[in-house]
């Protein structure tokens, strides 16, 4: 057993400048061979690394073929990749990595009559899919990871999901591949009669040897063939030798001779798929789903039985542990409100189809079975999609949230958790898998498909240490030969890689392992495609990622990682699932939603650092100029701290890196300039307007842009003379005071709170301040107005640490000491407000008056929602026509930190108003990002994604609601509408009503023009 890195790849002596300089000259795509490229493809979702000699990003199957060529020539392996999601290590290697996902990612064709589409092998599932729902039709396999997952790597792995038991598996919906032979030549793989395959085999070529060779081996190996494969369907291991007619046997295939099946879970050890053709399916109209809460898991799976003979599309198991995980995110804190009790175990049990009353009749069928038999405690019946939005969610995101209980280099491995057994069985074995673990003295977590026998049981593994490694190996060994008891299969969606692959030999036998070797050496003859997976591969054990990592360097950082291991351990917490891939939902990453580069995803920074950090000198490493290439284009919007599962948090570990790279390098200028941009607002407004000018006058623009580096293409904000400041001094020494509630009011004060006069707001928008303010006091708040300090966000933002440490620590105090103990803390800019709640703890985690002051933070829409529920204000909505739209745009820190529920919620309050919340990702504008010039056309593109195509499609009576400065700012400047706070519009509601006071005067450039 041995535990080593892969760092030296198998290449002979192939030399990397020369194959790098070849691929520059042959090549259409991008080639990259630098350090940190090798690193970020040395890893994929499993639990190896290898490091590459490079990678390359094809444009078209032209560029598969040079670099098949070049590679060739110079004695290097290739190893196909897509989104680098596989669980096995199918997708390191070493030698030349070809990322097919960033280029080869078109649908060639949809034809909704033939049911088929042509797609290139970088096309992802949910991409293709909403392609096809436009027909009434999607592609069959649904995987967990279909938001990122690509259709050539579900062809690689032979990939299934929840809906196999109805739909099957990939190789059931492949029709036709277009391929790269290992001689570099293209081929078109087909099903063909024998006179054609004939044909074919007279040709003095690599493609006519394998129509010829292929049926011998099949000949000679056919008994082997028919007793040797595991006898459980669900099969995602070895070459399909099966799915070959056996020459002399009708009946055997249809008596076609079908090469694109049968290359079909190669894991591109035979051939590179560059094209598919691949059958569509029926799209179901409706889908309902009955969830059984148990006590236990076994209790869960026995129940699996009953399910299954009410004919369900799927029956998902999840365990406890990943119910607990999912509570302690805010992506899933509607979880707990669905629930009933707290289950050890829930069983999804899926039907979908066309027609309601049989859907229905299904869910009853199986509700009375359950009860018959005494199955579960409670069922749950989620029949529309809200009400299953939720749970689906959680379901697909299993593996990422038990990822996340991972500690340090402890984590849930994927060595054991692709075994599948026929579902009579699953009880008992999976009670018999149980006893391993304990016997081994391992914890797992589970779930998966019970309706296939297929559960994903991920024990947790520190491969750190020799000892585990060991227990590791063990226990796969044993779990290999009690799925062979049970006639199961040891891959049966994930394939072999590098975890299972090794056991293929003992699993299938000597003669029909031979033969897979055959069929390998007849493809590859040189063993040049993704070498060491299915036949002839290493041990399970080599490879391994943990052990490969140097001990970390001595480093001072002035954030708290509050994590195992460090910095280096917040940004290693990352497993590689891909989910920061997605491009289509949701807001992490939103810089890879624009290019698809690795680089730019949360998990290609998160390596990167990972690499830095494991230098002999972690503190100059983390000046590097590459590593902050790989981190420039991180908007530091915070998505990820929410919806990794993993919770890598790349904003704090941006600004921490960049702190170390401004003490190696210095500050650059624009960052000293934008650090202190409450000083620049204050500034900005005390000289308008004739601060103002520099934004209309374009000479200065253009000055500002060569010496500031900010973009002449986007407008400034508008500064204000009568900020919130000045207003509100003004109106409290106004005769009176402040005391805006109308007569007749209720006299009961709920208490005092702090307003927090952001750095943004309150020198340009104060409309939005003096709307949040009037409407607390008139809900009885006695508001004071904290105007002394920044939240140092923006030098946070620049990575100027200490500067933000002194900022935060002098509002802290100033806002400890002149609250009540215990009152509220309030704002309208989510950028600033999550600021006393989040980056202060990391900056200042012991200091008393920022855990005091994180621990008051309340959003402002949460006091005037309770204030409207308990009757202290009155909404008249007059103005407010029945059926008007309200759509919804949240900042993404408000997303990160506490979500946007309680903005929902507050805007539902409305009389009239239709709300919709809008999944359009970032703005783009990210503070400072949108602003700068080698930013700016980046910012638009992610603008120009989602959010302005959505606002685009509303008619111009639709209301636009977004609570950041920057997301107004980026909408009027992409859509030229204006967006308004909700505060806002909910002061307007009020002020239809006869007994809301008269709004407090504004000067004439703000409020719209300010937004402008």
């Amino acid at each position: 057993m041995t535990a080593t890195s892969g760092d030296a790849p198998a290449t002979g002596t192939a030399p990397a400048r020369e194959v790098e300089a070849r691929l520059r000259r042959e090549f259409d795509g991008d080639v990259q061979f630098d350090d940190y490229t090798r690193h970020l493809f040395s890893r994929d979702a499993s639990m190896y690394a290898i490091k590459p000699l490079g990678v390359v990003f094809p444009r078209h199957s032209a560029d598969v073929q040079a670099a098949v060529a070049v590679a060739g020539e110079y004695g290097v392996p290739v190893v196909p990749r897509g989104a680098g999601t596989s669980l096995a290590g199918q997708t390191v290697g070493p030698g030349l990595v070809l990322d097919l996902s960033r280029h080869m990612n078109r649908i060639v064709e949809l034809d909704p009559g033939r049911r088929t589409a042509l797609v290139e092998a970088g096309v992802v599932q949910d991409q293709l899919n909403r392609a096809a729902a436009e027909h009434g039709l999607m592609f069959g396999p649904d995987t967990s990871t279909s938001n990122r997952a690509t259709v050539g790597g579900m062809i690689g792995n032979n990939s299934a999901g929840s809906g196999s038991i109805r739909y099957g598996m990939t190789i059931d919906h492949v029709r036709e591949l277009d391929v790269v032979l290992a001689d570099a030549r293209e081929a078109h793989l087909a099903p063909v009669d024998e006179d054609v395959r004939e044909q074919r085999a007279g040709e003095p070529t690599l493609e006519g040897r394998l129509y010829r060779e292929l049926p011998r081996i099949v000949a000679e190996n056919a008994d082997a063939i028919a007793s040797g494969f595991p006898q459980f369907w669900r099969r995602a291991c070895g070459y399909r030798l099966d799915r070959l007619p056996v020459p002399g046997r009708s009946g055997a295939a249809g008596g076609q001779f079908d090469l694109a099946k049968f290359v079909v879970g190669s894991e591109g050890t035979l051939v590179l798929a560059t094209r598919a053709l691949v059958d569509l399916v029926p799209r179901p109209a409706r889908t309902v789903i009955a969830v059984g809460h148990f006590t236990s898991v076994a209790a869960a799976i026995e129940a699996t039985e009953d399910a299954l003979a009410c004919d369900p599309a799927a029956v998902e198991l999840m365990d406890r542990q990943i119910l607990d995980l999912a509570r302690g995110k805010i992506e899933y804190a509607s979880l707990s409100g669905i629930l009933e009790g707290d289950p050890e175990a829930l069983l999804f049990v899926t039907f979908t189809g066309d027609h309601e009353a049989a859907l229905t009749g299904a869910l009853e069928r199986l509700t009375s079975l359950w009860s018959r038999h005494g199955h579960g405690y409670h069922t749950l019946k989620a029949v529309t999609p809200a009400q299953q939005g939720s749970l689906l969610k959680v379901r697909k995101s299993s593996l990422g949230l038990l990822m996340a209980a991972g500690e340090g280099t402890r984590r849930p491995l994927a060595f054991v958790e692709d075994t599948a057994v026929d579902p009579v069985h699953l009880a008992e074995y999976t009670g018999r898998f149980k006893q391993v673990l304990d016997r081994h003295g391992l914890s797992a977590g589970f779930y998966g498909h019970c309706s296939v026998g297929c559960l994903h049981i991920r024990p947790f593994v520190d491969t750190a240490e020799p000892e585990q490694v060991a227990t590791m190996r063990a226990v796969a060994e044993e779990i290999k030969d009690l799925v062979r008891e049970y006639g199961g299969v040891n891959s049966s969606e994930h394939g072999d890689g590098l975890a299972r692959s090794e056991f293929n030999r003992e699993i299938f036998g000597d003669e029909l392992y031979e033969a897979m070797r055959q069929v390998k050496g007849l493809f590859d003859p040189h063993d040049r495609l993704n070498p060491g997976k299915i036949v002839d591969a290493p041990a399970m054990t080599d490879n391994l990622r943990d052990p490969a990592l140097p001990p970390a360097g001595p480093l001072r950082t002035q954030l708290t990682f509050e994590v195992v291991g460090g910095m280096r351990g917040a940004a290693d917490r990352c497993m590689n699932i891909g989910l920061c891939r997605k491009s289509d939902s949701g807001t992490m990453c939103p810089s890879y939603m624009a290019t698809l580069n690795e680089e730019d995803s949360t998990r290609g920074r998160a390596n990167a650092l990972v690499k830095a950090l494991s230098e002999p000198d972690p503190h100059r490493a983390l000046g590097d100029e590459r590593l902050h290439e790989v981190l420039d284009l991180c908007l530091m919007c915070k998505a990820c701290k929410s919806e990794c599962p993993l919770g890598v948090d790349m904003a704090t570990l941006k600004a921490e890196a960049l702190s170390h790279r401004h003490a190696e390098h210095g500050v650059p200028r624009r960052s000293k300039v934008f650090g202190s941009i409450r000083r620049l607002n204050r500034l900005g407004s005390a000289t308008a307007p004739l601060s103002n000018l520099p934004g209309r006058i374009r000479g200065l623009r253009l000055l500002m842009d060569r010496w500031l580096g900010i973009t002449p293409a986007r407008p400034l904000p508008r500064y204000t003379r009568n900020n919130l400041v000045r207003w509100f001094r003004k109106r409290h020494a106004r005769p009176g005071g402040a005391d805006t509630r109308p007569a007749g009011a209720p006299a009961a004060v709920p208490g005092t709170l702090t307003y927090l006069a952001d750095s943004f707001t309150t020198y340009t928008e104060p409309g939005i301040g003096r709307a949040a303010i009037e409407l607390l006091e008139l809900a009885g708040w006695k508001v004071s107005l904290e105007t002394r300090g920044c939240c140092g966000r923006a030098a946070f933002s620049k990575g100027l640490v200490t500067r933000a440490k002194d900022e935060a620590r002098r509002l802290a105090a100033l806002l400890a000491e002149s609250g009540e103990p215990g009152s509220p803390v309030v704002g309208c800019e989510p950028s600033c407000l999550m600021t006393l709640r989040d980056e202060h703890r990391a900056l200042l985690p012991d200091d008393p008056a920022v855990q005091d002051v994180a621990g008051r933070v309340r959003q402002v829409e949460e006091l005037l929602a309770e204030a409207i529920d308990e009757g202290r204000l009155r909404l008249d909505g007059r103005s407010w026509p029945a059926g008007r739209r309200i759509l919804y745009h949240g900042h993404c820190h408000q997303k990160a930190e506490v979500g946007t529920a309680a903005t929902v919620e507050l805007l539902r309050k409305i009389p009239g108003a239709e709300v919709v919340e809008l999944d359009a990702g970032c703005c783009g504008m990210a503070g400072s990002f949108g602003f700068e010039s080698e930013h700016y056309g980046l910012s638009m593109t992610v603008g120009g994604d989602r959010l302005f195509p959505a606002v685009a499609a509303e008619s111009g009576t639709t209301v636009l609601a977004a609570t950041g400065v920057s997301c107004r700012q980026q909408i009027f400047h992409g859509t030229e509408r204006d967006a308004w706070h909700p505060v806002e519009l909910v002061r307007e509601a009020l002020l239809s009503g006869p007994a809301a006071p008269a709004p407090a005067a504004a000067d004439a450039d703000t409020e719209g023009a300010a937004r402008k």
